[in-house]
């Protein structure tokens, strides 16, 4: 496995790990031009889940992919970890709708990955 995707399969479990909900793996490889290979959006009902999910995410990624995020900007309803190939936002479900991600990349391949519960 690449080390990209093995840093999306840790930062997705990281996600995982504090219930975060809708994750969204956008991959912008096709596209020109982006700042970024992919993007993983997913969300957290309170300020404190986003903040335990950012958490999280910095955990799995320094113990499973040996990495560290190059910068995090942003608090309590909207959070951006940037990885170099790879931008992760956390955001609070109506933080996100306004954003609206997802519908900006809509010419990316867009994986849905199941919640868990």
């Amino acid at each position: 496995m690449n080390e990209t995707k093995k840093l999306i399969q840790q930062i997705t479990e990281g996600i995982q790990d504090k219930k975060g909900k809708k994750i969204v793996i956008a991959d912008l490889t096709k596209i020109d031009d982006t700042i970024c290979n992919y993007f993983v959006i997913c969300q957290g009902n309170s300020p404190s889940q986003v903040t335990a999910i950012v958490e999280s995410i910095r955990d799995f990624t320094r113990k499973g992919a040996d990495t560290k995020p190059f910068a995090v900007d942003g608090l309590r309803n909207a959070v951006a970890m940037d990885y170099s190939d790879i931008l992760v936002h956390v955001f609070l479900p109506e933080t996100r709708e306004f954003y609206n991600l997802e519908h900006l990349w809509a010419d990316a391949k867009l994986t849905q990955i199941p919640d868990l519960d």
